[in-house]
């Protein structure tokens, strides 16, 4: 393999990768391994047709797709080894050359990690965060605790209203066809809770259990759905059932129910003493919000698109896997909130650009500082780590490379260059 970088405007480069014609060869003998077992030729047994006499019936291209696969993937990880570029973000493949006989050649395109101009980091002015628990912020928390041990109570004697759980029958048409996805049975649904589109919940309001009614709405202009997107369109709707809420007393006998105190009193302590808690956390928390944001406005840097396409997918990545714990599928997420990837991915753009702002100017910080990372710090992190996956210790390490490790320890840097510029932050 032989290899020559270009570099290009805004932290791209270009890699020229040139695989030996040997080596094409012997990824189309590869190739030919794999698929001999699938072709069926008249005078041959399955699997015994030879490479020769199958390259001169089809032409020698019905490997090349496959042997140029595997000369990529051996190839390209030395290539990035041996260009010593940070790179961040998936190549770009172009195959320039390939026939059998001859080198293989192909380009990969890739995002360069930026160099970062530091401004002033230390001494950033941030405005103080009131942290004060009012007696309101009590009685709102305790409200909430309240809702969450509430029970829900069927009711047949009157209609629906706002709050209530109603459970629905549903089938949506648009210009008097049924359409795909619109229709339910005992659906579960809180009134007020705006999950569904327009004013379909509103319209639920003031109906009888066991009443069928039409629910006429508008699906939002940018619906995900494109042939249902600013339609209007009819449910048909039958009201099975209503439950409305009860919310237990707010007492002795409540506070000893849901807390470990016995009076409501200590209850209301304890809250106060946990909201102040929460308060000072994401004061901190929105400290270094405010600080790093002013470092980076200080800073200057060119972000390649390619780096942030890759971290917008990352996000998506991360988000489709959060509700995946709540049993829903990304697909389903965007089918209910009328958003789709590609609005998803052009709302992360702000978020996905911070975040790889915050990293970089931060690891420059590091680096300016030459914050260093002891083994004693690294193995105090993995025993953390250890202890949050359920591992031994020495059973963790052993799985962990070099290359790991020193992840870890420039995430750790990191952390130790956000609490260098906290602290010399000043408060007005």
């Amino acid at each position: 393999m032989s290899l020559t970088v270009e570099n290009l405007e805004k932290n791209m480069a270009k890699l020229t990768i040139t695989v030996s014609a040997e080596d094409f060869i012997a990824g189309m003998a590869e190739s030919y391994k794999k698929q001999k077992n699938k072709i069926s030729v008249p005078g041959f047994r399955k699997g015994k047709v030879p490479q020769a006499y199958l390259e001169k019936m089809y032409g020698p291209e019905m490997f090349y797709e496959d042997a140029a696969n595997t000369c990529i993937e051996n190839s390209y990880p030395n290539a990035i080894d041996e260009s010593k570029l940070d790179i961040v973000s998936r190549p770009e493949i172009d195959v320039t050359q390939m026939e059998k006989g001859k080198d293989f050649i192909y380009t990969a395109t890739v995002a360069v990690k930026p160099e970062v101009t530091l401004g002033e980091y230390k001494g950033i002015e941030v405005d103080k965060i009131d942290v004060e628990v009012t007696d309101e912020d009590v009685e709102e928390e305790l409200k909430n605790v309240q809702k969450q041990n509430s029970r829900k109570i069927p009711v047949e004697d009157r209609a629906a209203k706002l709050d209530d759980e109603v459970t629905i029958d549903f089938e949506g048409f648009v210009d008097g066809e049924a359409f795909e996805g619109g229709k339910g049975e005992n659906y579960q649904l809180t009134l007020g809770s705006h999950s569904f589109i327009d004013t379909f919940e509103d319209q639920i309001v003031d109906k009888k259990i066991g009443e069928e009614f039409d629910v006429n709405v508008t699906f939002p202009e940018d619906y995900q759905a494109e042939d249902l997107a600013g339609k209007p369109a009819l449910f048909k709707c039958k009201l099975n059932g209503i439950k409305e809420t009860e919310l237990p007393e707010l007492d002795d006998e409540f506070a000893s129910e849901v807390s470990e105190f016995d009076t409501l009193d200590e209850y209301k302590e304890d809250i106060k003493a946990t909201l102040k808690a929460k308060k000072e956390k994401a004061a901190k928390n929105t400290k270094e919000g405010l600080v790093i944001d002013k470092i980076i406005e200080n800073a200057s840097m060119d972000i390649p698109d390619p780096m942030l396409e890759t971290t917008k997918e990352q996000m998506l990545n991360e988000f489709a896997q959060q509700i995946s714990y709540q049993g829903l599928s990304i697909d389903q997420y965007f089918q209910f909130t009328g958003m789709d990837k590609e609005k998803f991915l052009e709302t992360a753009t702000p978020e996905a650009e911070r975040r790889i702002k915050s990293r970089l100017v931060l690891e420059a910080i590091a680096k300016a500082e030459d914050i260093q990372i002891s083994e004693d710090e690294l193995n105090e992190e993995l025993k953390k780590m250890a202890d949050t996956y359920q591992m031994d210790f020495e059973q963790l390490t052993g799985l962990i490379g070099d290359a790991e490790k020193d992840s870890i320890k420039q995430d750790i840097a990191v952390q130790k260059a956000v609490d260098l510029v906290v602290e010399a932050s000043v408060e007005k």
